[in-house]
């Protein structure tokens, strides 16, 4: 079939059409979709937490609310913030996945119907009328989107398949474009901890470029997600300098003498580097200056257009000239809306401005995105950045990451033979997985007269990289590694598989963390959100692991809340993003590190054994490539 030479129409059908395709995707449902909604439940370990939170009594007056929006791997969600950063209501709605093999792929136009699906319901059950909504801000995965002249799907996909148009964040079918990239050793990289990596878009362009020819042709705008939805909202196709920079190598200090966040507007393109793209072979996106790529950039929360388009207003149910903010990626939003989340009693005592360059932030969900600021540019090896104002403007940003740990719980529960029995009790309780795991190591720690849960684990140890390692290592091809398996296949000992996945993703924060502060960062506070952050054991063992207190935010939603803090910046209710953080964010839970020195002898132990896996792969993968040569 000919799919570049199908219908209109059919690149419009309704979502309901998607699911018949030839290609099994990964649907949504209450255990396997990896996706914030089902993680917000499934994570959720602490008192008084919930997905969806509405008003009892109609608003007796207009308030004055902002909207944020977030896609994430598996989920367009919603939430309605008043002027204090307060949820008012929050929705989320599925959005279509294909995974085939290292290619995963995503639909915009399915997304945006999942888009107007949320703020709609998100409204009614916040009682919040579209003339309250006064600002508005898009989240999304750094994925790639492909789009014609006409705006229309451009496919991506080796089925060519047009609905199929957004390479999502995840796939790794562009490794060796990144090995060529880096082999370049262009000064750009420096930029990007030294190499790029296959999630980021010039290796994915490339990709497509050599493989699918008639898309490359037919291709009128390459955007990452969150700029297209910026762009569907209001015809706008000013990009955002998170997305440019963090995942294009667009050059964002280009722009450090020529104009300050307060007096934000439009800014010309010029921190491309035209060499590198010529350099790697993408010289043609260099053409009507840099017209398929982005000629024009602006801060985070910057208002674009005249704000949201008729058409645009009427699909959401919102005011069209509604005021919308340049995006950020959604891990970023979630630094924008927790980094200012400290206790009142801190809050009021510091007076350095810059205590927040001593704060590390973790979004944790599908993976983690560890996202630390400062006034000055530091180069860390194997960290991304720094990137000039990719978050919190005007500061550098340099972000960690590790590619799977929400997923990676996922994979190893859902592989063990124990799990359908446990899941069916979990559910039976109305509890999450996660929930009945905690249950059960607590249950193994008293029977087993054990010191502490984390010394469970004493005969068992894994390498979490199952989907390679981001940072600090920066190595795509990195692999997960167990030791200390036996025969055993109780629901006990997949608690026990549980408990060391939960350290062995904390030691890779450790590592982070130790990395950064080695190069010239400071941190000693650790701010959490996401689903994962909803996870009692999970964010203990992280502070035992690495020794700082962990901020919790008041709100759940910090994702949501950073991208509705765009949409009050757009609105010019604040005049800047730091301003509007420090009125929005507030803490919640403070989670301290164990004062038990056993427990930090055990750690510091497991640390090392942690350390020494990653070198004893390198080993075994030079041993087999000698082998085989």
């Amino acid at each position: 079939m000919d799919y570049y030479k199908e219908n209109r129409e059919k690149k419009l059908e309704s979502r309901k059409s998607m699911t018949d395709t030839p290609t099994t995707p990964l649907l949504a449902n209450s255990y396997q979709n990896h996706n914030r909604h089902f993680y917000f439940n499934r994570f959720n370990s602490f008192p008084n937490s919930a997905v969806e939170m509405t008003t009892t009594a109609p608003p007796k007056h207009l308030r004055s609310v902002f909207l944020g929006v977030d896609v994430g791997t598996g989920s367009a969600r919603a939430g309605l913030f008043n002027e204090e950063g307060k949820l008012l209501g929050s929705a989320s709605s599925p959005i279509q996945i294909w995974k085939d093999g290292d290619c995963v792929e995503q639909s915009s136009t399915d997304i945006w119907l999942a888009i107007c699906t949320a703020v709609k319901t998100a409204c009614s059950l916040g009682n919040v009328s579209k003339e309250e909504v006064k600002g508005l801000g898009f989240a999304a995965t750094c994925s790639l989107v492909a789009v014609d002249s006409e705006g229309e799907p451009v496919t991506v996909s080796w089925s060519g398949d047009t609905r199929r148009n957004i390479i999502v964040w995840m796939d790794h079918r562009a490794v060796k474009q990144a090995e060529r990239i880096n082999a370049s050793n262009s000064p750009v990289l420096q930029y990007c901890g030294g190499g790029v990596s296959p999630e980021m878009e010039p290796p994915k362009l490339l990709w497509v470029k050599e493989n699918l020819q008639e898309s490359w042709s037919m291709a009128f705008r390459w955007m990452d997600l969150s700029d297209w939805l910026t762009y569907k909202a209001t015809g706008d196709d000013t990009r955002s300098l998170c997305t440019t920079v963090c995942k294009w190598t667009y050059l964002g200090h280009a722009h450090m003498q020529q104009i300050n966040e307060k007096d934000s507007r439009d800014m010309e393109a010029c921190g491309w580097d035209d060499e590198f793209w010529e350099e790697i072979g993408l010289g043609d996106l260099v053409d009507g200056h840099h017209a398929k790529i982005g000629r024009s950039v602006a801060f985070p929360g910057h208002a674009l257009g005249s704000g949201l388009t008729l058409d645009a207003a009427k699909e959401l149910g919102l005011m069209a000239g509604t005021p919308v903010g340049t995006a950020l990626i959604d891990a970023h939003a979630g630094g924008i809306g927790v980094m200012e989340s400290v206790p009142a009693s801190d809050s009021e005592s510091i007076v350095d401005e810059d205590a927040i360059s001593r704060r590390m932030v973790l979004v944790c969900g599908t993976s983690t995105c560890h996202m630390a600021v400062s006034r000055t540019k530091l180069f860390i090896p194997g960290v991304w950045g720094p990137f000039w104002s990719a978050m919190v403007p005007e500061y550098w940003l340099a972000e960690g990451g590790q590619s799977a740990t929400g997923a990676l719980l996922d994979y190893i529960i859902e592989n063990h033979v124990a799990s359908p029995h446990l899941a069916n009790r979990a559910a039976s309780r109305r509890i999450s997985i996660f929930d009945l795991l905690n249950e059960i190591l607590e249950s193994m720690k008293q029977d087993e007269g054990s010191q502490f849960i984390s010394a469970l684990t004493k005969d068992l140890h894994i390498l979490p990289d199952f989907h390679g390692n981001r940072s600090p290592i920066a190595d795509p091809k990195s692999k997960g590694m167990i030791s200390g398996l036996t025969l055993d296949t109780s629901e006990k000992q997949l608690a026990l598989l549980y408990l060391a996945t939960v350290q062995g993703i904390a030691y890779g924060t450790r590592h982070i963390v130790e990395h950064c502060n080695a190069n010239g960062h400071k941190i000693d506070t650790l701010l959490a959100c996401g689903g994962l952050a909803k996870n009692r054991l999970f964010v203990q063992e992280h502070a035992d692991i690495i020794g700082y207190p962990i901020i919790l935010p008041r709100e759940n939603e910090s994702v949501l809340l950073g991208a509705s803090i765009l949409g009050a910046v757009a609105s010019k209710k604040y005049s800047t993003v730091r301003e509007a953080m420090k009125a929005m964010n507030a803490a919640g839970q403070v989670v301290y590190p164990s004062k038990d020195p056993k427990v930090k002898k055990y750690h510091d132990a497991k640390y090392s054994i942690f350390r020494e896996l990653y070198v004893q792969q390198q080993k075994h993968r030079s041993l087999m490539t000698e082998a085989l040569s």
